[in-house]
């Protein structure tokens, strides 16, 4: 028998069953251990997780009690902690003193959720591909710095073109450009049997406030829900014309994020 507070290292049948239970706020756990990646420690009960974090460049807990991470957390310097505002917090409160005082705080960071398809949007959305790479590695930049605060170019070019190429050449990359200018773009984040995470929804400045970004949000999940039985993103609370785009399109609300960044 596995005393509840022991840190084990999780099986994959173990972290598959535990995700299973909240297959959208656990979607980024899901993906990473079955395209096995990362590094994860759990807590268990007669072999049943409890409790799982990822421990890497970001530190994702879940479950109940996850301040019994901070030991392995601590030893790791993490960009980012993130993921469900409670057990980011149970994380947080045992793990404060030990890091450094993070750039950003932010709490309440609402997750919403869709499963049955919206009225198309009729745009021009697609998959990209290699011939949009020139044209979509500046809006990604720009979008992760509007999202994180940290021009990625800056701080890992390599390592950002890589991840933007791969995106691409795995199909977690669409587009929807016209003249130039994009309409839409978007990425998934997380791709697992029951759900599908996006990430990174950008259009390009002067085509803002045209309608462009309710329309491609609605025709990607209905692409993506042709896959997988829900698309899920997490937005924060204080952007408000995002948030009008994904409640306008029928998503609903699932949970909240906590995100600290470093």
């Amino acid at each position: 028998m596995t005393a509840v507070h022991d840190p084990v290292e999780p099986k994959l049948d173990q972290i598959l069953a535990f995700c299973a239970e909240d297959p959208v706020e656990r979607v980024f756990l899901e993906d990473v251990a079955r395209r096995r990646l990362g590094r994860f420690t759990a807590l268990a009960d007669n072999g049943r997780l409890t409790a799982l974090c990822h421990v890497g460049a970001n530190v994702v807990p879940s479950g109940a009690d996850c301040g019994r991470f901070a030991d392995v957390a601590a030893r790791g310097r993490a960009r980012m902690i993130i993921g469900d505002e409670r057990a980011v917090t149970d994380l947080w409160s045992d793990l404060a003193e030990r890091m450094p005082q993070p750039r950003d705080d932010r709490p309440g960071q609402p997750v919403y959720a869709i499963s049955e398809p919206p009225a198309a949007g009729d745009t021009g959305l697609r998959p990209a591909g290699e011939r949009d790479f020139a044209l979509l590695l500046p809006a990604c930049a720009a979008a992760h710095e509007e999202e994180i605060g940290v021009d990625p170019m800056a701080r890992d070019p390599d390592g950002f073109r890589w991840r933007t190429r791969s995106q691409i050449e795995e199909g977690r990359s669409w587009i929807w450009v016209e003249r130039g200018t994009i309409l839409f773009k978007a990425e998934a984040s997380a791709w697992t049997p029951a759900a599908v995470q996006v990430q990174q929804v950008w259009v390009d400045p002067p085509a803002r406030d045209k309608g462009y970004a309710q329309r491609g949000m609605r025709d990607l999940c209905r692409l993506l829900l042709a896959q997988v039985p829900t698309v899920c993103l997490f937005v924060r609370p204080e952007n408000a014309p995002a948030i009008r785009v994904y409640e306008a399109i029928g998503m609903e609300r699932r949970g909240s994020y906590r995100s600290l960044i470093f």
